[in-house]
Order: C-alpha cells, then structure tokens, then sequence
C-alpha cells in the first residue's frame, strides 16, 4: 500500500497556523506522503512552513487552546503539533471532518513511516560491507568494497570468487524500500562439464535468502547457450544445489552481434534515399530495436519478481559485465524513484557501470564508422541510453532529467575531456591515477547552472513503480541520437528550449518552485543501502 493511499484529506483552505513568538497565518495545509506544507499566499512575499512527518512527536485534537489566543467563531477543530525537535504548533481548520481526517492522516502515516524505518534497520543487520577485495586481487573487475549477506564472511566470498567467471561472485545491487527484497548480479558459476559445486556460493545465495524464501535466478542466456557454456568450462545453477532458486533463462545477444546491429542502424539512418517502406525494412532488419525489447522485457521481469511477487533475483549472463549491468540499472530505474533524479541516476551509472566494472575502454574504442574492428567492442552502454530514452518517451513526468542529458553522455562515453569513462575498471583507473589526473563528469554535470540545462521541465516525482511498455508498436527509434544531425533534430531541439522557456517563465509567475520539496523527497526515500552505496561513490 502506498504512503500516499493512508491520506484522507490532502489540501485544506483557510487554515489558520498559530506558533510562538510569530502572527498568526492564514493559508493553505497540504499533506503529503512525508511532509505537512503550510503556505501563506496573501501577499507576493509568501511564507511556507515544511514539517517532515517524522519530525512529529505527538497529535493532540483539542478545543481547547494552548497559546490562548481566542478562537474563530464557526465549526472548526484544532490540532496541536508537538515535533521532535520541541517545536509546538497549533493548526485550526475548517470544518470537524477535515480536521478529523487531517489528524488520522497524520497519524497513520507517523505510524507507518516509523515502522518502515525500524524494518529497514532490521533489514540493515543483514547485510555489510566487506573490504575482501581491498587491493583488487579477489575480483580485478569489482571495486574494493562490495555489500554482501552480514553472515557470509570474507573466505566465503574468496571461494565463492574461485567459483564464478572473472571472481565476480554475488553482490548486493540494490534493495527495494518497500518489501526488503534485493536485486544481486554476478557471472557465471563455473560448473563445468563435471557440474562441479561450490557449497560456499550455495551458502551465499542461501543468505540472501534467508532460508526460507524462494529466489529467482535471471540467466540472460538461452537455456541452451548455458548447457553449451559448460563445455567451456562455465555453466549454470543446478536446481539439486541452489534449491530455494528458480532459473528463469532470458536470450540476450552480446557483443559483435549488438555491435553490427548498431553498424546497420546508423547506416540506415544516414541514407536519405530510400522509400519509406525500404527505410522500415532496414530498420527492422538492424535488429536495433530488437535488443531494446530484450533489455526492458528482461528488466519488467525482474521488477515483477520484486515488486509484485515479492522475491529476490539474481541477474547474470556469462562475464556478468554488459548485459547484466543494462538489466539491473535498467530495473532500478523502473523500480527507485530516487533512480529517476539526476543527481540518483548519475549515481547509478557510477555505481552499476563505473564502479561495476564495466570495461569501457573495450567496449566503446570505436563507435560504427572505423574500419578497424575490435573483438571487444559493444554499445552496451549506449544501448542502456537508448532503453531509458524509451522509459522517458513512454513516462515524460517521471524522470527528472531530460533527453539532452542522455545525448550528453552518448557523446561523451565515446570521446571526453573527462576521466569518468577511462579504463576498463576501478583498479586500472587507481594504477593510472585517474581520479588525481581527471575531472570528473558527473560532478560537473551536477553544478547548479549545467545541471539545469538538463533538467526535465514537466517533472513531476511519483513514488511508484513505472512500467514501460515493450509492445512493438511502444518502442520508437531514438531520432535524438539517430537522426541528430538531421534537419528534424534542429526542429526538435528548438521546441524543446521553446517549451523550457514557457516552462520557466510559469514558476516564476507562480513563485517559488517546488525543487526543495523534490529534494526533501528524494532524501526520504532513500534506503540505509542506497546511503552507503552513495558514501562509496565517488562522483
């Protein structure tokens, strides 16, 4: 049930706002999933008062009055605020029944909003942060902290790393604020042909589930490119060994293959001479779109088995670099609201892909018009873009950034002024000094001024999950990035700023803005995990 459902009254006129040593106020009372928002709109210079919902110790209904001013004559209650913080405040509204359910909205959503904070401390016990691969030797591609289940010590994870492709055994991705299920990635186990065992990656998975759960098991392969895998060496979870975890296999393609489709694509695009039926075979025959569907199908599932089924997933496909990390970043964002800031999003592109090991420097040493053609190249990354361009087209109010963030970072994935994208992990930008030698992208990308020419004017934060829709007919071509030096980008980007400027010019006719409200949201929701994954991040 969301927070916003215990509410019965939302907004309430003519409120008269009574605190110590300040007039009394007459204005308006909103009540929001975290917040009671009090303002005063007589004048140009308006007054607002932001009490947190946690801040409030106690509700008294009285008619009596505790400053001794004298009452409004006319039906009416009152309710007494006494805060955390020691601040008592009166509130006289309108009319008994607003009043009454003002009071009860505000208790129950005290109530609720404690209990989730002691689950998420309790959930918290479970989990920490081990410093196992401190001097990268455990996993060269993982960073040197990693959160993993609390009763799992560190010469576990080291055997689990001897069991799983590259040593990128099971790590915590993300935990959903709503239930405490938890989203984890890793690579392929290393059965073998043998179908050999690790009891200690048994005994990791098992605590995450904690034993009494049922878990499911993402392998963004076929069922029979797994079984072929462990001709090589690799393989899969065996239901006989990992009994509390159900196998779900997804086909992804990797590599050369994504990397031809996006060499079609553009291809495509940049012919202006075809007829429109012989452009939309081409089109179809990139396979580009394709891989789109793939990415967000997968990532739907794995939001269904969070959110609506209630059940941890594991995600991971071989190496446990590309595709997995496009289908954990791409849940997150359906998923977290906090996801679908900027300030959150770039967070998790440097906690899923930065510090996730995501070998850029591999992957994006050329984009589709060299002639010389790596083994290792792949837009992975740039595919990611394109699936949360679609989440943007098919959401517009719900992502705070704007398409021109996105088209930023294709560009700059590919050839930067910054050392955000160098390297193919975190030890090799420690080796080569990056972070002492570069700036970094994400944190100018955050100062206030350049912020806001990425910023999505229709905003508006929404607490819930959004699913995007993977119907063929759902799923565009990014004609920002495809089509960008083309006469219809021009026209698009003059409409955008064109649509900016109307934008603006409204709040400023309507006062302040609702940006410190936005904030304070995005705060509140904000898991103890996503904190300290925010701590370990270095923007």
């Amino acid at each position: 049930m969301e927070l916003s459902e215990h509410i019965k009254t939302a907004n309430v006129e003519a409120v008269t706002l009574r605190r110590p040593f300040h007039p009394a106020l007459r204005g308006t009372l909103c009540v929001t999933s975290h917040h009671l928002l009090f303002s005063d709109r007589k004048d140009e210079a308006s007054r607002q008062l932001l009490i947190l919902i946690k801040n409030i110790d106690a509700i008294e209904k009285s008619v009596e009055n505790l400053f001794g001013y004298p009452r409004a004559v006319g039906s009416s209650g009152t309710i007494t605020i006494k805060c955390k913080d020691l601040l008592v405040l009166q509130l006289e509204i309108p009319g008994m029944e607003e009043c009454l359910n003002i009071a009860s909205s505000i208790e129950v959503l005290n109530i609720v909003i404690t209990s989730h904070r002691q689950k998420e401390r309790l959930l918290w016990d479970r989990w920490r942060v081990s410093k196992v691969n401190s001097d990268y030797s455990v996993c060269p591609s993982y960073p040197s902290a990693v959160i993993v289940p609390r009763e799992v010590d560190d010469d576990k994870l080291i055997r689990s790393a001897r069991f799983r492709q590259g040593g990128r055994f099971p790590v915590l991705s993300y935990c959903h604020h709503r239930n405490g299920m938890v989203i984890m990635r890793s690579s392929q186990p290393l059965t073998g042909a043998n179908k050999k065992r690790c009891k200690e990656d048994e005994l990791l998975l098992q605590a995450v589930i904690d034993g009494s759960e049922l878990g499911y098991i993402i392998d963004l392969r076929s069922a029979q490119q797994a079984q072929q895998a462990r001709m090589t060496g690799g393989g899969f979870e065996s239901k006989s060994c990992y009994s509390h975890w159900k196998r779900i296999h997804r086909h992804h393609e990797r590599g050369k293959v994504v990397q031809e489709s996006l060499i079609k694509l553009v291809e495509v695009c940049s012919d202006p001479s075809h007829t429109v039926d012989r452009w939309l075979s081409k089109l179809e025959n990139s396979k580009w779109l394709s891989h789109v569907h793939s990415a967000l199908s997968t990532a739907g599932l794995v939001v269904e088995c969070v959110e609506r089924d209630g059940h941890s997933v594991l995600v991971h496909g071989s190496e446990g670099t590309d595709n997995t990390l496009l289908v954990s970043s791409l849940a997150q964002l359906i998923l977290d609201p906090a996801s679908r800031t900027v300030t959150g999003f770039l967070c998790l592109l440097e906690r899923e892909w930065i510090q996730a090991g995501h070998p850029f420097q591999q992957r994006c040493a050329h984009s589709v018009y060299s002639h010389a053609r790596l083994k290792q190249e792949c837009p992975s990354f740039l595919l990611l873009l394109d699936c949360v361009w679609q989440v943007w087209r098919q959401f517009p109010l719900a992502l705070e950034f704007s398409e021109a963030l996105l088209l930023r970072l294709a560009q700059e994935v590919y050839a930067s002024n910054y050392g955000t994208f160098l390297c193919n992990s975190e030890q090799e930008r420690c080796a080569a000094g990056v972070k002492e030698n570069t700036h970094c992208l994400f944190q100018s990308l955050l100062k206030p001024d350049i912020e806001e020419q990425y910023l999505n004017p229709l905003y508006e934060p929404t607490d819930l999950a959004i699913w995007p829709s993977v119907h063929p007919q759902s799923l565009q071509l990014w004609t920002g990035m495809f089509l960008r030096w083309t006469k219809h980008a021009q026209n698009m980007e003059e409409a955008r700023e064109e649509v900016w400027r109307i934008v603006k010019e409204h709040r400023e006719r309507a006062g302040p803005d609702r940006t410190n409200n936005t904030l304070s949201t995005h705060c509140d929701t904000l898991t103890p995990f996503e904190n300290l994954m925010d701590e370990l991040t270095i923007l």
